[in-house]
């Protein structure tokens, strides 16, 4: 039994004093000196400790956290010696649970109770259980941005901050609805504002404020964002968070599961939140047509939200019952319909045969566009002369499998190029296809997207990727077709318009308000008739049809290079970009990735990539700069592991890299995630996996910072 004394009052066993702080990190806190031995377990000592501060009070959610380890005590059943503590270590008896200022995706603050304990995946979920978001692994928490001291101290208004503190969830119960809300947010007042702001449309910003927000000007800005984000495998106290201190909440991986509007209302719309300020801070690119499209549904929607216009409209089908909505809604959320002929689909692959303009840019050339006869059968590529020429050898044949696929539309001026970048040993070649209408270039479109993806046109998908294109055309198509000055619609002024706040700041330098607000209502005429939802929902899909959407940026080094480059990591494939151009060097697919492997002494990751239809592997090796992250060090716990044993050709195999590799074995992709279909790029160097929440490495915030 530990503090045996003798008469002396000398300590005769092998017991030893253990200094215990009780609170946050502070070192006045007070502290409590305790007796123990080595093979006192953290439950015993935690009790020593309530009985030494005599104050009674519910201390379920207290912990033990030690200091020098960055280290939450959690296991009670663990003695002092299995953990490794003796009389030196510094130990802070605390709340696990602690209130932080967490900034949601439309840029409202609340204040809440948060885990400082559980990796912070768990965390989020918690809060997203809160909140009552569903699918939480899409979502994740990234560190605010420091604020730049100005010379002239300007006065802040203050804002307001929904209180959700003293919310508390029953454990393991799916939260209850009451009054069209879960039940606990119709507790009181506050609450119940609390969820409209989180269900409902935010209006739009003030134009000055739009403008004082920063915005990225280059691709080495846009990796600083990603350079902020939390380790989802790390608990907020590892992380140097303290209490009170504020977190912001976004949407991390760019593949949204199972959107639906009766079920999905907060998840809804903080997505079309953060779709709509990535748009106004200009974190996306788009074009002057694209933007007056997002500007008529901003207007729209916030028109909408402000008459209280939020319910569904009724349905005009009175005659289906329940079983036929729910089979109907079931077909639209597969992207299915019925085949007229089924062994036609399966037997046969559609092709495009059609007259198209190509222009091939060269250096010191002065060639334009030149009419071809073009032939698109599977992934393949192929044009001639003249269509009389078709059955013999073509003058290019090209292989869209891997390659970059990227609009050049402007419907006004009846503009609907298709940009292709195709791998070739050289480098990306580059290639335009010019189309006549619509309906031409969204066939070809959604064939080269597929090819892309190494789908053909006899895939399911294609009929509805079609309608997509032609329904993000009309969008943009004006109504009227007049000069602008009398545009059709209601008028600007009984709609309180103000264009400024609907579009991004580079629009408002070159635009005047009198030209923007005409065509706004103009292309609003075309989402006049959508409901609330709807809207939202044609917002975000709008948004994910823009080129660049989905691609997040770190600063790498490759293998042998003097310089820095920017990776983009999609949800399909890893492209090179050249730093100081911003042009695409190198696209690898992760269909053609057979391998990759992380060393995380020295930063580095190998990728192994196998060349279509070829059998001989080839490493691309990456490393961020050393100077890049706070700290290195060697990953904790197991790396999951990207390899694919797709067709056969070829076993996953373990690489040499100059650094040993980390000794746990990788794990095949399929084995620990019950559902698929999500992206999750959780990057140290950089690392890749397929499925949600399978970030165990150190995090991309604290190896992909840019350099400097």
């Amino acid at each position: 039994m530990a503090g045996m004394q003798t008469a002396t009052g000398d300590y005769i066993d092998s017991s030893w004093e253990l200094r215990v702080f009780v609170g946050e990190e502070d070192p006045e806190a007070e502290s409590v000196t305790l007796r123990v031995t080595g093979e006192s377990h953290i439950g015993g000592v935690l009790l020593k400790i309530v009985e030494e501060i005599k104050r009674k009070q519910d201390w379920s959610d207290h912990a033990i956290w030690w200091e020098q380890k960055r280290q939450w005590l959690l296991q009670t059943h663990w003695t002092l010696d299995k953990y490794g503590i003796l009389a030196d270590a510094r130990l802070f008896f605390g709340p696990q649970h602690r209130p932080i200022i967490l900034r949601l995706p439309n840029r409202c603050a609340l204040r809440l109770r948060a885990s400082f304990s559980q990796p912070l995946f768990q965390a989020v979920t918690a809060i997203c259980r809160l909140l009552s978001i569903r699918h939480p692994e899409e979502l994740s928490l990234l560190r605010a941005p420091e604020k730049k001291e100005k010379k002239k101290k300007e006065k802040e208004k203050e804002e307001e901050v929904y209180d959700l503190t003293k919310v508390v969830l029953a454990g393991g119960v799916a939260p209850a609805l009451f009054r069209g809300m879960p039940a606990h947010f119709s507790d009181s007042a506050q609450t119940e504002a609390c969820y409209h702001m989180l269900s409902r449309p935010q209006p739009p910003p003030d134009p000055l404020l739009l403008q004082r927000l920063p915005r990225p000007g280059s691709l080495l800005d846009k990796t600083k964002l990603h350079s902020r984000w939390l380790d989802s495998s790390r608990c907020l106290m590892q992380q140097g968070i303290k209490a009170g201190d504020t977190l912001w909440l976004r949407f991390k991986y760019y593949s949204f599961f199972d959107l639906d509007p009766k079920t999905d209302p907060v998840r809804l719309t903080q997505l079309y939140e953060q779709a709509r300020w990535d748009l106004l801070l200009e974190e996306i690119d788009c074009t002057e047509e694209e933007m007056m499209v997002f500007a008529a549904l901003q207007y729209h929607i916030n028109k909408l939200s402000q008459s209280g216009e939020v319910d569904e409209p009724a349905s005009t089908d009175q005659g289906l019952d329940d079983l036929d909505a729910a089979l109907s809604n079931l077909e639209v959320k597969l992207e299915g319909s019925a085949p007229s002929d089924v062994l036609d689909s399966l037997t046969t692959i559609p092709e495009l045969r059609d007259h198209l303009r190509i222009f091939r840019p060269r250096k010191l050339t002065l060639k334009g566009y030149r009419q071809h006869w073009v032939v698109f059968k599977e992934t393949t590529l192929s044009y001639y002369k003249s269509q009389d020429e078709a059955p013999g050898d073509p003058i290019q044949q090209l292989n869209l499998k891997g390659c970059e696929v990227v609009p050049d539309v402007n419907v006004s001026a009846q503009k609907f190029c298709i940009k292709l970048l195709v791998p070739s040993p050289e480098g990306m070649s580059e290639i335009y296809l010019r189309c006549q209408d619509e309906q031409q270039y969204a066939r070809w479109m959604a064939g080269c997207r597929l090819a892309s993806k190494g789908r053909t046109m006899a895939d399911s998908s294609y009929s509805s990727e079609v309608q997509a294109i032609l329904a993000f055309l009309s969008l943009q198509r004006t109504g009227g077709g007049g000069s602008g000055n009398n545009p059709q619609g209601p008028d600007a002024s009984t709609e309180g318009l103000n264009p400024y706040g609907l579009v991004a700041p580079r629009f408002q330098r070159k635009f005047k308000a009198k030209q923007l607000t005409p065509r706004i209502l103009e292309a609003h005429q075309n989402v006049a008739q959508l409901s609330l939802s709807e809207a939202q929902l044609r917002f975000i899909q709008s948004w994910q049809s823009l080129p660049d959407f989905g691609i997040s940026y770190v600063v790498v080094r490759f293998k042998g290079s003097r310089k820095d480059e920017i990776l983009g990591i999609a949800n399909n494939r890893l492209i090179r970009i050249d730093l100081a151009v911003g042009d695409v060097v190198k696209t690898w697919r992760f269909s053609n990735m057979r391998q990759w492997n992380v060393n995380w002494d020295i930063r580095q990751l190998c990728v192994c990539q196998l060349p279509h239809r070829a059998r001989v592997h080839r490493r691309l090796h990456l490393s961020v700069n050393a100077g890049a992250g706070p700290r290195g060090g060697a990953g904790r716990g197991p790396l999951p592991a990207a390899h694919r044993r797709s067709r056969g050709l070829l076993k996953p195999v373990i690489l040499p890299l100059p650094c040993s590799p980390p000794a746990t074995k990788p794990t095949p992709i399929g084995t620990h995630h019950p559902r698929p279909l999500q992206t999750c790029t959780e990057l140290g160097t950089f690392t890749h996996c397929h499925w949600p929440c399978a970030d165990q490495g150190p995090s991309w915030a604290r190896l992909c910072q840019p350099p400097g």
